[in-house]
């Protein structure tokens, strides 16, 4: 098992069609990045656990609750607030520009203090506390990942030079970036694999999108400088679509295994709900209060006093 230091799940068949899946997926995710800013590709992510979500409960008959379908609603919205205001990055169209990009002194800076935290967290906190604080696992992904985005798109860029004719094997930041992204992926590979075997997926997948899209979303600001010529009405309308698509998938996965029934409603609803309508305050008068209901009725209450009296008789005797 992952969570004992093994690799026992490569040796499934299963794991080995279901990965297969999603390297095809993922393929055509990373194809968008060389099209599209990072910063509006990576949200929209969220739309596979939306469809997720729909398919399972017909396919595997998982029961989709209430929460979870305002889930999806608020998901849809929020990817269609982003792509009204999606930023547009700084144009960077040959391997000589990615280049300079790659040297730009605030990156370097961010790529350095992020290769420092990911090592730390790899050989210092991993062994230590990986096996009981889910984000251990979820951060290695996230801030490999958020480099592995920046490999594709100048990957997306060698290949575009490569059928216009351009030498671009003979460059090295080409081959580079590709063992890059080989490495980035492997290592998101296996820490995303040991997260799932440790923690409930409905923890993980939530954690884990709001954190590798955040990372994403600043190193491509960073690198590519996307957000350097948007507007304060765009900002906040990417803002805003990028957090209504996180809480549309935590109510997606966090009540995905609470059934919403009327004994969950508070006490004054449910009454509400059996009682006839009231159609004006002077009915309202009517309808007591649980606080103010009576708790024995008047013959219980003259057996106690009796009792009470007979008692102190008694003692007085």
């Amino acid at each position: 098992m992952a969570c004992q230091g093994g690799h026992a799940y490569l040796r499934e068949w299963l794991w080995w069609a279901g990965m297969l899946s999603m390297a095809a997926g993922e393929a055509a995710n990373f194809a968008a990045y060389i099209f599209a800013p990072a910063t509006l590709v990576t949200p929209l992510g969220a739309l596979s656990v939306l469809v997720s979500a729909v398919l399972s409960s017909y396919f595997l008959n998982e029961w989709l609750n209430v929460h979870g379908k305002l889930g999806c609603l608020l998901s849809i919205l929020g990817s269609t607030v982003m792509v009204i205001h999606a930023p547009q990055e700084e144009e960077v169209s040959t391997l000589q520009e990615m280049a300079d990009k790659l040297k730009d002194p605030g990156f370097i800076i961010f790529a350095v203090c992020m290769l420092f935290s990911s090592t730390l967290l790899i050989f210092v906190a991993g062994p230590r506390y990986g096996q009981n604080n889910v984000l251990v696992y979820v951060l290695i992904c996230s801030i490999i990942g958020s480099f592995s985005v920046s490999c594709v798109k100048g990957l997306g860029i060698t290949i575009k030079e490569l059928f216009a004719g351009k030498p671009v094997l003979k460059e090295p930041l080409g081959w580079v970036l590709l063992f890059c992204l080989v490495a980035c992926v492997s290592i998101q590979i296996n820490y995303l694999n040991k997260a799932l075997d440790i923690f409930n997926t409905s923890v993980v997948t939530p954690i884990y999108y709001v954190i590798f899209t955040t990372a994403v979303m600043t190193c491509s600001a960073i690198l590519f400088r996307e957000w350097q010529h948007m507007t304060l009405d765009n900002i906040i309308g990417t803002v805003s679509g990028f957090l209504t698509i996180v809480f549309g998938v935590f109510l997606i996965h966090a009540f995905r295994d609470i059934p919403f029934t009327p004994d969950l409603l508070p006490l004054f609803l449910r009454q509400a709900g059996a009682s006839p309508q009231l159609t004006s305050w002077s009915e309202a008068g009517r309808y007591q209060s649980s606080l103010h209901q009576v708790m024995f009725s008047p013959e219980d209450t003259a057996k106690v006093v009796q009792g009470v009296e007979e008692e102190t008789e008694r003692e007085r005797v």
